[in-house]
Order: structure tokens, then C-alpha cells, then sequence
């Protein structure tokens, strides 16, 4: 990952993406808001450097959504927060006029990001956002990025205070809905692993 930077990466700037921030920024917390913009570009970065091939605007999109099932006016007690996120991704992008094909594969990526893997070949959107989103809830994959661009990452997008109210959002979907994805990893032990984060504590912000 050698060159890798925030200006290297390529950030959608159409009417859609601004939209999608601008959803995403009513809705989300700060730092809620700043989990998934960091999301989009650990996982822009992944696809840039592995030489994988995505679109952009789409993972942009699912970046910003990925965890609006979360916020209290969209949360479901029907369905894992993921899936509640995908449908709203859906409505987002039909009012944004993406064609149906297009809505649906926002809403698999979406969901996809609380599955364990997604194959690059067939979702490589999904497959860059799991792994994003595994990079930044419990630190996988976080010291294969050079620490100069986690840094930059970091003070542009900063952790805030994600971790705690982030535990106690899953813990809470863990209770209501204990067959989702959400339980599952809160019963794996999420807690010690959030603990353990290592882009919460100073070597995540070690400079080489």
C-alpha cells in the first residue's frame, strides 16, 4: 500500500453521494458519521492497492448506510440491523433514481458487511466494506495499512467516542434479535475485542 493517501483515493462528488452524506449527516452521530466515512476509504484504499476493481459511487454510498439500522428512528424489530439498512439504502436510491438492478445491490452490500467473508469476485463492494468495517470495530487488518495514511485517515475523520455507544448499540440488538449477526459477535466476545482495538490506543497513531 506504498503511495496510498486521501488524495490518492477516488471520492464521488456527484449529486447522489452528496445526498447520501447529507442523509447520512441528519441521521448518524458524529461519531457514527465518522465510522463510515473512515469505512469508505480503508476499504477505497483495500480495492486501490490490491488492484480490485469497484465502483466507487456504490461503496461510497453503502459506507454511508451501512449503519443507519442502528439509529434509533430506523431500527427494526423484525430484521438485523443490517437488513433494515439496506432497505433504507434501497428507498435512498430510488428516490436518487438508480435503476432497480442498482438498489438491490446497494442494499447486498449493505448487508453483506456483517457477513464473516464476501467473495471479491462477485461483491467486490461487499467484500471491501466487510473487511473495512471489520478494520474499524476491532482493529482487523489495521496494521497492513501504512501508518502515515491510518494518520491521516485518523486526523481527518477522528474515532471520537464510537466504541461505547457502538458496544451498547450491539448488545442491544443482541437482546432483541438473538439470532442476528449482531449477536452472534457480541457472544464471540466483541467487547474484548473493541477493547483491544489497536487505532484506540497510541500505537494506532504511531508514525514510521
Amino acid at each position: 500500500m506504498n503511495g496510498i493517501s486521501l488524495g490518492t483515493l477516488p471520492v464521488p462528488g456527484g449529486a447522489t453521494a452528496a445526498a447520501a452524506l447529507d442523509v447520512a449527516s441528519a441521521y448518524l452521530s458524529p461519531a457514527l458519521l465518522n465510522h463510515s466515512l473512515r469505512a469508505y476509504l480503508w476499504a477505497a484504499a483495500r480495492g486501490t492497492a490490491d488492484g480490485l476493481a469497484f465502483d466507487a459511487e456504490l461503496l461510497y454510498v453503502a459506507a454511508l448506510f451501512h449503519d443507519i439500522g442502528l439509529v434509533p428512528v430506523f431500527d427494526s424489530h423484525t430484521v438485523a440491523f443490517e437488513e433494515a439498512g439496506g432497505h433504507v439504502a434501497r428507498v435512498f436510491a430510488a428516490g436518487a433514481g438508480w435503476p432497480a438492478e442498482r438498489r438491490e445491490r446497494l442494499s447486498d452490500v449493505v448487508v453483506r458487511h456483517m457477513w464473516p467473508q464476501v467473495d471479491a469476485a462477485t461483491d467486490p463492494e461487499g467484500h471491501l466494506l466487510a473487511r473495512a468495517t471489520a478494520t474499524e470495530i476491532v482493529g482487523k487488518e489495521a496494521d497492513t495499512y501504512p501508518s502515515r495514511f491510518r494518520d491521516e485517515v485518523l486526523d481527518r475523520y477522528p474515532r471520537l467516542d464510537l466504541a461505547a455507544p457502538f458496544l451498547a448499540c450491539f448488545r442491544d440488538q443482541a437482546a432483541r434479535k438473538p439470532d442476528s449477526a449482531a449477536a452472534g459477535a457480541v457472544r464471540s466476545g466483541l467487547a474484548d475485542r473493541m477493547a483491544a482495538h489497536p487505532l484506540d490506543s497510541d500505537r494506532g497513531r504511531e508514525r514510521t
